[in-house]
């Protein structure tokens, strides 16, 4: 049996009734945590421009683009939804041999859910369902190393559960997944030097590729065979020879979703750890950063590739490479006392003053915290005073993280803050009892009139 044949007959075969509770409750804070992360880029430039493109697309079989009466086809609904979940970098994050940001595919989900009328307990399945493959195929191999964009999982997790919720069997579902991995993949190129709008976009693509041939496979088009595995396949293109291990609910194993990370602060997850050093030091010094003299930041080779080596990372041009940059996120912790989403505003990221700042830290790789990754993110910060001290804080399990994370009432306090601009108390409220017992509900479509902004 190929992977893709396994895969997919995983993805028709799994039920319901296997999932266990805190997995179904996982997924039930993972949709909460990206409609509000939804939310706060509503109103970016770069989701409006989206969302100008997404709305002259209708279709019969439609899904809704959030936050709007609109009904665009499923696949036009994902994407457009899609960017509006990662145009933050505050949704949730998986760190393996490949990082992802797992919940990117609840954009095909939500959309092919209310497109087939599907219910609650369907849509909750086809979210971990989508997880427990991503996730374990970042478990098997790094992409990042050869070039390639970690959205390219996300093809196949995607697509399986967009098959899922379709209906398909597990050959057409095969075919889902071979159309989607063959036309879809993604350079690693969106994600280096100065960074730009297409950085949200990227999954929200794997999922627009997902969804549209999930769609095809619905009506009988069939895909590449031995899409992993063939001569010219992922495997000898893209990733190299893996194994994927035993999945959910096989051989006794948990479920993925459980051991991925909902984010505090809308920073790439490698600086999370980073965030909490820099608030313990600012509190040491009083909030006096006259005091510094020069920073220091020592961390493990992912973080130190993605966002603290190159020269654009100390003076971002744009949002997407600011929230990419530690040592930026670590100068304005330091500076503002806090991270939230106007660090990111055009107005901050060319302050001189926070900018000379930065231009005062350096990023060293220390090679004896590889080892603590990606079971930990770990951060230390060393302040070099005036006065000749030397103040240092490390960070290891940042809140958020699957050995800190945050309860229901934090997730919940994410939602009211990044909503509140669009949805009276009441509907919050509402939208908030509405997933928590999604498993009770028919379909999804009353969330998504919940969600219109007015």
């Amino acid at each position: 049996m190929t992977l893709a044949e396994r895969l997919a007959h995983y993805a028709t075969e799994l039920k319901y009734e296997a999932l266990p509770q805190e997995a179904i409750h996982e997924a039930k804070r993972r949709i909460i945590d990206s409609i509000a992360c939804a939310f706060g880029a509503w109103r970016s430039e770069t989701a409006q421009q989206v969302r100008t493109v997404a709305t002259q697309v209708s279709s019969p079989y439609g899904a809704t683009v959030l936050g709007t009466a609109h009904k665009a086809s499923p696949d036009w609904a994902a994407f457009a939804n899609g960017l509006l979940i990662r145009y933050l970098d505050y949704n949730d994050t998986y760190l393996s041999k490949e990082p992802a940001h797992p919940s990117d595919n609840l954009a095909a989900v939500l959309a092919v859910a209310e497109a087939e009328g599907s219910s609650g307990k369907e849509t909750l399945l086809a979210t971990v369902l989508a997880y427990e493959i991503q996730c374990r195929l970042c478990d098997s191999a790094s992409l990042r190393a050869r070039g390639w964009d970690h959205v390219n999982y996300g093809l196949f997790s995607a697509s399986a559960a967009a098959s899922r919720l379709m209906g398909l069997d597990a050959t057409a579902t095969r075919h889902a997944m071979s159309i989607a991995g063959v036309s879809g993949l993604a350079m690693r190129q969106t994600r280096v030097g100065e960074i730009s709008a297409w950085k949200g976009c990227a999954f929200a693509n794997s999922s627009r590729h997902a969804v549209f041939a999930s769609w095809l496979a619905k009506y009988g088009l069939t895909g590449p065979s031995e899409i992993f595995e063939g001569k010219m396949g992922f495997m000898k293109q893209v990733s190299g020879e893996f194994t994927v291990g035993a999945l959910g609910g096989e051989e006794g194993r948990g479920f993925m979703i459980n051991e991925t990370y909902i984010k505090y602060y809308p920073v790439e997850y490698h600086a999370q750890s980073a965030v909490w050093a820099a608030l313990a030091m600012r509190e040491q010094i009083g909030g006096d950063i006259s005091q510094i003299e020069r920073i220091e930041i020592d961390t493990f080779e992912a973080c130190y590739s993605i966002i603290g080596s190159e020269p654009e990372k100390w003076r971002p041009q744009s949002r997407e490479t600011a929230d990419h940059s530690l040592p930026y996120i670590v100068g304005a912790t330091l500076m503002d006392g806090k991270v939230d989403l106007d660090t990111f505003d055009e107005a901050r990221y060319t302050d001189p003053a926070l900018l000379e700042l930065v231009s005062r830290i350096t990023v060293r790789h220390d090679t004896a915290m590889d080892a603590r990754y990606p079971e930990g993110i770990p951060n230390r910060i060393m302040l070099h005073l005036k006065d000749g001290r030397t103040l240092t804080e490390e960070n290891t399990f940042p809140r958020g993280h699957a050995r800190n994370p945050m309860s229901d009432e934090e997730v919940e306090a994410k939602f009211y803050v990044l909503t509140e601009w669009a949805l009276p108390r009441a509907r919050q409220d509402e939208a908030l009892q509405f997933v928590w017992n999604l498993d009770a509900q028919p379909t999804i479509a009353p969330l998504m009139e919940l969600l219109r902004v007015e």
